[in-house]
Parts: C-alpha cells; sequence; structure tokens
C-alpha cells in the first residue's frame, strides 16, 4: 500500500446530514453506525455551516426545504467556497421533477436524491462521490480543465433524470461524431405562421417582485404544513398512550 493510500484509509470521512426532521436525523445516524464514515447531522444550514471549520466535510447531504437556508442556497455557498468548493452535495427532495433538476443543476449539485429513499441507498450514493475523488486526485493534478469535468458530469447525470429517452452518461473521452449532412435537394419554403395573438382581456405577467413573494408565501405554507402534520402525528401518539393507559387503570379496578 502506498503513502497515500495509507493516509486515506487512516482518514475517516466527514459527512454532514443536513434536515429539520428529527426522524431523518436518526434514522441516518443508525444506518451509518457500521460504516467508516463520521456523520454529522444538524436540523438546519446554519448549525452545519458553523462547524465546518472544525470539521471540514468531505460530503454534504441536505434537504431542499428547510426554515433557513434551503438546499439550493447550502449547495451554492459551498460551490463556491474557496476551501470547500470541490466538496460533493448530495440533495433531497420530497418532490423530483424537471424544474427541481434544473436548480440542483445551476447550483452544481453532484446528486438528487428523491425522498422517502433506502439508507443503503444514500450510503451507496456517498461512497461513490467519496472514493473516486480520492483515487483520481493526482491523475487530474495536470488537466487544464480541472475543474470543468465534475460540473459537466453532473449535470450530465442530473438533466438525464427527466430526458425523452434515458440513455447512460457517455464517456468523458468518447468523441462526438457530428450529425450526417441533410440530403442536396431544396424542400419547399413553409407558410410563414403568424404569431399568436393575446387576447384584450388576457393579464399581464406578475412583476418579478410578486412572482417572489408568491414563492416566499408558498414555501412558508409548505413548512406550515409540515408542522402541523407532525404535531397532529405526536398529538395521536399521546392520545393512544392515554387510552392505554387508562384501560389499564379500569382492568386493575
Amino acid at each position: 500500500m502506498s503513502e497515500t493510500e495509507t493516509l486515506t484509509a487512516a482518514r475517516t470521512p466527514t459527512v454532514y446530514f443536513i434536515d429539520d426532521s428529527a426522524t431523518m436525523r436518526e434514522v441516518i445516524k443508525i444506518a451509518f453506525r457500521k460504516e467508516n464514515i463520521q456523520v454529522i447531522t444538524c436540523p438546519d444550514a446554519a448549525s452545519a455551516l458553523a462547524q465546518f471549520d472544525d470539521a471540514a466535510p468531505d460530503a454534504v447531504i441536505t434537504d431542499v426545504i428547510m426554515p433557513d437556508k434551503d438546499g439550493y442556497e447550502v449547495c451554492q455557498f459551498i460551490k463556491g467556497h474557496d476551501q470547500f468548493g470541490r466538496t460533493p452535495v448530495i440533495l433531497m427532495s420530497g418532490v423530483v421533477n424537471k424544474s427541481v433538476a434544473e436548480k440542483a443543476m445551476a447550483v452544481k449539485a453532484d446528486e438528487l436524491i428523491r425522498k422517502p429513499f433506502q439508507p443503503q441507498d444514500l450510503i451507496a450514493r456517498v461512497k461513490n462521490l467519496l472514493q473516486p475523488k480520492r483515487a483520481a486526485a493526482p491523475a487530474r493534478a495536470s488537466s487544464a480543465d480541472e475543474g470543468d469535468d465534475e460540473p459537466r458530469a453532473s449535470a450530465q447525470v442530473l438533466s438525464g433524470l427527466f430526458s425523452a429517452n434515458p440513455s447512460p452518461v457517455p464517456a468523458a473521452s468518447a468523441p462526438i461524431r457530428p450529425a450526417a449532412p441533410a440530403a442536396a435537394r431544396v424542400a419547399p419554403r413553409p407558410a410563414p405562421v403568424p404569431p399568436p395573438v393575446r387576447p384584450a382581456h388576457a393579464a399581464p405577467a406578475p412583476p418579478s417582485s410578486e412572482l417572489q413573494k408568491l414563492r416566499n408565501e408558498v414555501r412558508r405554507l409548505e413548512l406550515l404544513v409540515k408542522k402541523l402534520q407532525a404535531e397532529l402525528e405526536a398529538g395521536n401518539q399521546y392520545t393512544a398512550a392515554l387510552e392505554a393507559h387508562i384501560k389499564t387503570l379500569q382492568e386493575s379496578e
């Protein structure tokens, strides 16, 4: 084993898991317990970012919807940081559609995973992001476009989630063949299509500031719904425990 491999094997990677759900944080702690990975769970972005200087992250897993900074903002901060810019980031979202994938690509996320998920799937993704970085780091050191490889690969993977005919991502070294030239014949020019006429009563598009307010209000309502669902579940559990206790007292009498 080389000196580099010895140092890599001796060091335990540090992975941050950011989610405002206490249940999810506990599940991830248990799932990673048998892995040679240190997991730091945090309920919000602020508490996670505050620990980066003391325990530098090797990978970050963050929920998209959170009470302070959302997952996109966390990823954008990490990818733009001088020290942590090459840290892999996995985004988690209960809804994964084209819009979510485009936002994930815009902030240069490495992975996008749909909730709920199997913990072993998440572990496999984390290991896949950690191990190739260590193995390929010396080989990429002399590459002229070193910083462009990973964002391009991430964009290809995320954009392929919603393609009409999904296909595996081509290897970086595979040549791109130009399309064959069209047959040498003159096709009749189509008649020009007039632009659609907007009805006079059509409502104008809302200004960007109003649109942002609507988005903020939707986000606030989503968080409120999650909170109410958690409170309702806690209330149901308390009621069930209380009924069981009353039944026990009645039987003892």
